[in-house]
């Protein structure tokens, strides 16, 4: 469904993108990861065809956004960076309006959608009296409007509560389900990714430094989480081993170790055993890996 192929760009001498590329299969919620600068919301510019890349092209549904800007996205929604509406203006006539920009209004539909994402009673309201998630839940309306086979999202859950954060990401889970929504997901909130996306690409200094199932960034090695004490007669135990203490109370051993004879080893050399339990290698994890300069 979406297609990035050697994304180049240069903003006066500085490189934003070096040659990224990845893929996004029909269906398919992909998270596309980096730390402030790194190219995201850049990558995502260029797809939109807001931002001319020096290099490569981006397609959606095989359709160059380059060469044939208005077709290819014919077939995409999206929330680009912060959703700009009238203030003076009402939900509905900011949807009428900005639908009429951009092809034309569907009343029906608009009605439709505008229940779909909950604004109902609030539509017929001046756009300046609403909350935040309103904002988003308007911007949200707008890029179903056009009824995308593709919808884009820029970092849609900033500034959300809990929540509204659980709310967003039901729906995204809901279009995907009931509609078979291809997503591409911009994001920092790892915990959110991890939960919504079925592959990530993490991009690093305008590099792409990974790109992969998130069923794929399971460890190896035996992860457990091990609470034990006092943590002198437990470290030597651990390192013994093959132990490598990962933080947040997770040790990873070599493939192979018997859980079982870490905890005899451990309740053996007298320490108290309070915790020993299964652990995973988690987004974050792979994230400070692949992020962290001390790596590359």
């Amino acid at each position: 469904m979406l297609e990035v192929n050697g994304l180049r760009k240069k903003f006066g001498r500085k490189p934003a993108l070096r040659g990224i590329s990845f893929t996004v299969s029909r269906g398919e919620v992909f998270g596309l990861l980096g730390h402030n600068g790194a190219g995201k919301s850049t990558a995502l510019g260029i797809i939109l065809g807001m931002v001319k890349p020096n290099a490569g092209q981006a397609r959606i549904e095989g359709i160059s956004v380059q060469k044939h800007r208005s077709a290819a996205l014919r077939r995409a929604g999206a929330i680009f960076e912060s959703p700009s509406f009238y203030d003076y203006l009402s939900g509905w006539d900011n949807l009428r309006v900005l639908m009429t920009y951009s092809g034309g209004f569907d009343a029906r539909a608009a009605r439709e959608i505008v229940a779909q994402v909950g604004l109902s009673e609030r539509i017929r309201s001046k756009v300046g009296a609403y909350s935040h998630g309103m904002r988003q839940r308007l911007a949200l309306a707008q890029a179903l409007l056009p009824e995308p086979r593709v919808l884009l999202l820029d970092e849609p859950t900033n500034g959300l509560d809990p929540e509204g954060i659980k709310w967003f990401r039901d729906f995204v889970l809901r279009l995907r389900a009931e509609r078979g929504m291809t997503v591409l997901f911009n994001s920092h909130l790892l915990p959110e990714v991890e939960q919504m996306c079925d592959r990530v690409a993490i991009i690093r200094q305008g590099r792409l430094v990974y790109e992969g199932d998130l069923a794929g960034i399971a460890d190896e090695r035996v992860l457990l989480r091990i609470d034990a004490g006092p943590p002198d007669r437990v470290v030597g135990v651990l390192r013994e081993l093959g132990g490598e203490d990962l933080g947040d109370g997770r040790t990873a051993f070599p493939a192979g170790t018997d859980p079982a004879e870490v905890a005899r080893r451990v309740v053996t050399a007298g320490a108290d055993l309070r915790e020993l339990s299964p652990a995973r290698r988690s987004l974050e994890d792979l994230y400070l890996e692949m992020t962290n300069p001390a790596e590359s």
